[in-house]
């Protein structure tokens, strides 16, 4: 018998193939061998409503973000176009409109 991966929500030791998914008994959840090993780089971002972001979407503010160094603050509802994903404390990298270059952290975003 093969040996599966645990669980990548609880880490359950216990989980079991059902068709082509991989089932964990103790909280649920279903996910793809493919997913498991497509996912193992590590490095997930996700905004807001815990939706996966990737390089190139578009987000839109949560709330008003204010900007270090200026008075001005970018006001909630802001869309940003192209986003780049960094591995960083500000996860986002990317160009907003009439302040340049900016670094923001998905949980103040939600996807558009």
């Amino acid at each position: 018998m093969s040996e599966l991966p645990p669980c990548p929500i609880c880490q359950s030791p216990y989980a079991y193939e059902l068709e082509s998914l991989l089932v964990c008994p103790e909280c649920g959840h279903e996910w793809s061998l493919s997913e498991e090993q497509a996912g193992s780089d590590g490095f997930v971002v996700k905004d807001s409503n815990g939706n996966t972001l990737q390089d190139g979407d578009t987000v839109v503010t949560i709330k008003n973000l204010p900007v270090k160094g200026t008075s001005q603050t970018i006001k909630a509802g802001t869309k940003v176009k192209n986003i780049r994903l960094v591995d960083s404390d500000h996860n986002i990298d990317c160009k907003i409109e009439g302040f340049g270059a900016m670094a923001l952290k998905s949980e103040f975003v939600k996807k558009a």
